[in-house]
């Protein structure tokens, strides 16, 4: 091993991982959509319980919106998008939007 030099790495940096922004999901009222309806969608996208669903519904209801988590962007705008497709198949205009924190 003569006239080999090992080196030894000065400092072993370990990069810093920082958490994934996150944003809102809001549920916007409006004058067609059924209150049962916007129940069932909390509970079968966003997994919500009967109770924090009714809460939420009535927030959207009386408020004229209702936040309903939050979450990292691709997670939210897909849970927007399930929302829209339910609202559509279903025939209603309820709206969702993402806003950031």
């Amino acid at each position: 091993m003569e006239g080999k030099t090992k080196t030894r790495p000065k400092d072993k940096t370990v990069p810093k991982l920082k958490e994934p922004e996150e944003y809102t999901v809001i549920l916007l009222n409006d004058d067609y959509t059924t209150m049962d309806f916007v129940i069932e969608v909390l509970m079968a996208i966003f997994h919500k319980n009967l109770d924090d669903a009714n809460i939420i519904m009535l927030d959207v209801h009386e408020k004229g919106k209702g936040a309903v988590g939050r979450y990292p962007w691709d997670i939210a705008i897909t849970k927007a998008e399930q929302v829209h497709a339910a609202a559509r198949e279903n025939q209603f205009p309820l709206r969702c939007i993402v806003e950031p924190l």
